[in-house]
């Protein structure tokens, strides 16, 4: 019957010690850390750019010349594509200088009381 009281009792001793809940807390904001960073809008919409403007290239290296006629001589979908490639090489640097920061603790504490 003390077992039971133990468990019911949620002021009392929760059997992790100050060390466990440390390194927990400490591998949970690593793992949100890796989170923030892979979710960094500017790598979803740098990638995202990337891929289309290669594919938009590759549409404008391989026009026909109907196709370049038909924008009164302007190969449109070439200077598209690289300016989607710029763009999305842009957002690549922007995020590969300018990392997402760290997450601060003490906004963290602070949220929690």
């Amino acid at each position: 019957m003390s077992d039971h009281s133990d468990h019911s009792d949620h002021s009392g001793y929760s059997g992790y010690s100050e060390r466990d809940v440390q390194r927990e807390v400490t591998d949970l904001q690593g793992k949100s850390a890796t989170a923030a960073r892979l979710f960094d809008i500017r790598r979803i919409i740098g990638g995202l750019f990337v891929v289309y403007g290669v594919i938009v290239t590759l549409a404008g290296i391989t026009a026909s010349d109907a196709d370049i006629d038909k924008a009164e001589g302007v190969n449109i979908s070439l200077w598209t594509g690289l300016g989607m490639l710029g763009l999305g090489v842009f957002f690549l640097g922007w995020l590969w200088l300018r990392p997402t920061p760290p997450p601060v603790e003490g906004v963290a504490e602070e949220d929690s009381e």
